[in-house]
């Protein structure tokens, strides 16, 4: 007998606090474990980290992990902060980044091992208190 699996999501809210990171990427771990996909936790713990640590370094408020699975298989895995702008190594047009800097290849990874990906800007500051989403997708 088949079973239908319902979509799902979880948002952890993080104080920006050096540890925060870790705590999410082990939050994502237990999380694609209770759902059974723990195929796509390489993947996901890849897409959190870079896009919590790009959080984490260039904006000084709280953020956010939103992880969601609207359809078997598949997992979204999305970073909310206070800034609104969208880094530009996110765009889709985004030039490479050299490989001689210290930083800035992190979004570039995202969009290397990411299906899809993309960005919100909120700008309303009700519920969502502005700032921005930036989100990738992997899985089957």
């Amino acid at each position: 007998m088949a079973t239908v699996s319902p979509s799902w999501n979880y948002t952890l809210h993080l104080p920006h606090d050096p540890r925060a990171p870790g705590i999410a990427r082990g939050a994502l771990r237990l999380i694609l474990t209770a759902h059974e996909m723990q195929e796509l936790t390489p993947t996901a713990e890849l897409l959190a980290t870079e896009l919590l640590t790009n959080s984490h370094r260039h904006t000084k408020g709280p953020y956010a992990l939103r992880l969601r699975s609207a359809e078997p298989g598949r997992l979204r895995v999305a970073v909310w902060d206070t800034d609104p702008r969208v880094p530009p190594g996110f765009s889709r047009a985004g030039a490479p980044t050299p490989h001689d800097t210290e930083s800035g290849r992190g979004l570039h990874l995202v969009r290397a091992c990411a299906d899809t990906w993309g960005a919100s800007v909120l700008r309303e500051p009700g519920a969502s208190k502005g700032g921005k989403l930036l989100w990738a997708e992997c899985g089957g």
